[in-house]
């Protein structure tokens, strides 16, 4: 009986050990088609140390830049497979979990960035949650800014872009909708292939941030861009949620708060980027064109074409659409109240 007691407790000792020891590691892995040395980069691992100091490495990140695990499409089926626990995108890959990400990138709904600040202060946690309720962890949104039309002949009207190749990602069904509205039949794309269509004309007309076109090198190819902002896009970071939930409940927490963070601040870092990339564009010799006010309402006329079929499609929640109008309107109303 004292050996059986013996024995006994030994195991219960080895068992009260296993429950208390901290598990191994976890570690997500992420892949992004951010070059190495870029800051997003540089800021995230600046992030991953944090979280591992902090979770007492129970949490730790590795980082696929560059493009090495794919593209897009790629890193969404390897993050299903559980190859990866996390990527970041741009947003419109995320519309086929989660459509309500694309609601700021409907066409012409922001005039300025002060509107788009204000929108986001009030809705940024509804696509937060709204990618969770999916299966997708978003560690906060980070601005990339207004896209713009950039192509090798000037576009002042409705007309000239008709008669553009324009090139749109592949998969994005806002950008789709609004380029069928206007009667305008957009060439898909992966992004890796978008320089190369550039120099071999199979595009002339690209739409994206000023920051974007240098990265990628699209200014090397373009000659004018037309001053109108056309859609808000912007990037996330994200992990599966089953992965996520595996962590203890305070390393989430210390999780959400440190990639969150940089999150809002490469929203300040590349607004102020987009406005350097711009004006190195032009001084490179690339002409800004403004369009004709009868080509700005026309357009608007379209838009609302666009949105409605969108919307009757499936593609965005009718619900979701209308808040974002509603802070809109509120916010017009209080700016137009400033200037009485």
């Amino acid at each position: 009986m004292k050996q059986f007691s013996y024995w006994t407790a030994c195991i219960l000792v080895i068992a009260l050990g296993l429950v208390h020891t901290p598990s191994h590691a976890a570690r997500f892995k992420i892949a992004t088609l951010s070059p190495d040395g870029s800051t997003w980069m540089k800021k995230m691992r600046e992030g991953a140390k944090e979280i591992e100091s902090r979770t007492d490495k129970r949490v730790k990140f590795k980082f696929y830049p560059g493009g090495v695990m794919g593209q897009d499409k790629a890193v969404m089926r390897k993050m299903r497979v559980g190859q990866l626990q996390g990527g970041a995108f741009s947003n419109g890959t995320l519309a086929a979990t989660y459509p309500g990400v694309q609601v700021y990138n409907l066409v012409m709904k922001f005039k300025s960035y002060e509107e788009v600040d204000y929108v986001r202060k009030k809705m940024d946690s509804l696509i937060i949650q709204g990618l969770e309720d999916n299966g997708i962890v978003a560690l906060g949104l980070s601005e990339i800014g207004f896209a713009y039309l950039m192509s090798t002949n000037p576009i002042a009207t409705v007309d000239d872009l008709r008669q553009q190749k324009t090139w749109i990602p592949e998969n994005n069904i806002v950008a789709t909708h609004a380029l069928n509205a206007f009667s305008v039949n957009p060439i898909p794309l992966p992004l890796r292939d978008v320089l190369v269509a550039l120099q071999t004309g199979m595009v002339n007309t690209v739409a994206g941030s000023p920051i974007g076109a240098l990265t990628l090198q699209w200014h090397t190819k373009v000659k004018y861009v037309t001053d109108l902002p056309l859609a808000y896009i912007y990037g996330v970071m994200v992990l599966n949620k089953d992965d996520f939930d595996k962590i203890k409940p305070e390393d989430q927490a210390i999780v959400r708060e440190v990639m969150g963070g940089i999150s809002a601040e490469m929203d300040v870092l590349n607004r102020k980027d987009n406005q350097a990339a711009l004006e190195a564009m032009l001084n490179q010799g690339i002409t800004l064109i403004e369009p004709k006010p009868e080509a700005v309402a026309e357009l608007k006329k379209l838009v609302v074409t666009a949105n409605k079929n969108l919307i009757a499609s499936g593609g965005l929640s009718e619900d979701l659409v209308k808040t974002m109008d509603k802070y809109l309107q509120e916010f017009r109303s209080q700016h137009a109240q400033t200037h009485d």
